[in-house]
């Protein structure tokens, strides 16, 4: 699960340093679009919603972008997107998990097979890699917020079943039909959170070397940067 945790954060240090910030609050307003249309527009009533606005807010995204994206729930195109779930191999046979938001179904899966194809992977069918994943709950802290101990109370007093920290954030796994019970439990100490996510975790990790490492690393971030790609995950150690 450190490999997941780390790609996680080199993505999220990615997302803030290098990545055009228009392309990440155009994923991120669009993810908040379609959360607000299929479900209430209240993110209290809608969990899905809540964790966008979430995960727009610790991007810095602006609080009238994040209206913005709500309002547009109400223009009846916003209907048109589907989340598809793609599923390969990239290069060194690691697995990866690839969660879509996309009104053409079919660009969406011939730009990914030619991400793949070119970077010496292949896209499989669904199922392909999903079995090396198991789906969670999954919840990021600030580091200011609490120290590792503090998390590691925090984890088992709530329920969740397991924590990690790196040098980007501090990480609670719980099951995920317990996400929001254990989300609850942890607002009474804690007040800023970076995510509240459903994420594929890996169930084991493929060790690789320095060389390899990059090479998925630059993968995984051509993977990121289509427009249709809202999520990626790996089972590479990273």
């Amino acid at each position: 699960m450190a490999g997941h945790s780390h790609w996680a954060g080199i993505k999220h240090k990615k997302g803030k340093a290098d990545k055009a910030r228009s392309n990440l609050f155009s994923k991120l307003s669009r993810e908040i679009t379609i959360a607000a249309k299929l479900g209430d527009k209240n993110p209290d009533m809608n969990s899905r919603l809540r964790s966008a606005i979430q995960s727009a807010r610790s991007s810095n995204m602006p609080k009238e972008n994040i209206q913005r994206a709500i309002e547009k729930s109400q223009i009846s195109n916003a209907s048109n997107y589907e989340s598809m779930r793609y599923e390969g191999f990239g290069p060194k046979k690691v697995a990866v998990i690839v969660e879509t938001l996309t009104d053409n179904k079919n660009r969406t899966a011939s730009n990914l097979r030619t991400i793949f194809q070119k970077n010496g992977g292949n896209l499989g069918t669904q199922g392909a890699a999903s079995h090396n994943f198991q789906q969670l709950g999954v919840i990021k802290i600030d580091l200011t917020e609490a120290t590792e101990d503090k998390i590691l109370d925090l984890t088992i007093n709530s329920g969740a079943i397991e924590c990690f920290s790196n040098k980007h954030f501090h990480e609670i796994q719980c099951d995920m039909s317990e996400i929001y019970n254990v989300k609850k439990k942890l607002e009474n100490t804690i007040s800023n959170f970076l995510s509240t996510e459903i994420e594929w975790v890996p169930l084991n990790k493929i060790e690789l070397l320095p060389v390899e490492k990059e090479e998925i690393i630059n993968f995984l971030s051509i993977l990121d940067d289509d427009d249709d790609v809202q999520n990626v995950y790996t089972n590479a150690k990273l």
